[in-house]
């Protein structure tokens, strides 16, 4: 007995030791900072000076001031715009993919490399093409629009952007998730009748739950916290306080454009709090888990 206890406790301590690398990378560079945001928020603190208590008078600040509100909304906005389409785009391309046509492999590579690829680097790509002279989509276009300093295009065209970008991304695990999906029961329900449709909507979709759920939480998690491709196409522009001004920018602008750390670091937090939220909310809509045990 005390044999086996000391080999579970070495097994328990090689593994642990293993582990103990990455362990400390999330601690010192996940965890750590959001405790240092939450001591920040309640403070006054310009980088310079040193920091000032102030309670919760940061979180008032932040909670009434237009400004963030508007980018609240402008987040929103851009989550409404990409979430649907670069989901919807994802499932029909795994779809697609999962057929095994000629050249799906190719396909899967191809659909995958702008999600690999540096947010900052295709930002600065696409506002060449979305340029007003010399931009290529007005020269295949042969006119001259104003893609991102127009207040009714600024928006859409960096959703389109990032649903570009992450559409690889949805299909990939969409993929995965289908092909996990049992044939057999597929091909039980065309026997009793169902039409294709039928089995990918009562059969696939609801075996495609725990899919969804994370392709749904990482992509919001992801849309809130969007920054890099917006800031390389618009720096938060067109105009004052921005049509492309996403809470991550207001955060960027309160944090390292007005020096305010604390209601920078405030903002993060009640981010933090809102994306919570929304995730508690998903996994209670998609807790369910539909699984067929097959008895040899």
């Amino acid at each position: 007995m005390r044999s086996a206890r000391r080999r579970a406790l070495r097994a328990n301590a090689v593994g642990y030791a293993l582990l103990a690398p990455s362990l400390v990378g999330v601690g010192l560079f996940l965890i750590v900072p959001v405790f240092v945001a939450i001591a920040v928020s309640f403070q006054s603190w310009n980088i310079i000076t040193a920091p000032t208590w102030l309670g919760p008078d940061n979180y008032l600040s932040v909670l009434t001031d237009p400004d963030v509100w508007h980018s609240f909304g402008v987040t929103v906005q851009y989550t409404v715009l990409v979430i649907p389409t670069q989901t919807l785009l994802g499932l029909g391309l795994a779809v697609l993919l999962s057929k095994r046509l000629p050249g799906s492999p190719v396909f899967r590579v191809i659909f995958a490399l702008p999600w690999i690829c540096a947010p900052l680097t295709l930002g600065v790509v696409w506002k060449w093409i979305f340029a007003p002279t010399d931009g290529a989509l007005n020269a295949i276009l042969g006119t001259r629009i104003a893609w991102l300093s127009d207040f009714a295009t600024a928006l859409p065209a960096v959703s389109f952007v990032s649903v570009w970008t992450q559409v690889g991304y949805v299909a990939l695990f969409y993929l995965a998730g289908l092909t996990g999906v049992p044939a057999d029961i597929q091909d039980a329900a065309r026997v009793d009748g169902a039409t294709e449709l039928g089995v990918f909507w009562r059969i696939t979709m609801p075996l495609l739950r725990p899919t969804t759920f994370f392709v749904l939480a990482t992509s919001i998690i992801s849309s809130f916290q969007v920054f890099d491709t917006v800031y390389a196409m618009t720096s938060g522009g067109p105009g004052a306080p921005g049509r492309t001004d996403v809470i991550a920018h207001r955060i960027y602008n309160l944090a390292f454009e007005r020096l305010d750390l604390g209601k920078a670091s405030a903002l993060s937090v009640l981010l933090m709090l809102v994306l919570i939220t929304v995730t508690v909310i998903q996994q209670v809509y998609f807790r369910r888990r539909i699984t067929y045990d097959v008895v040899n």
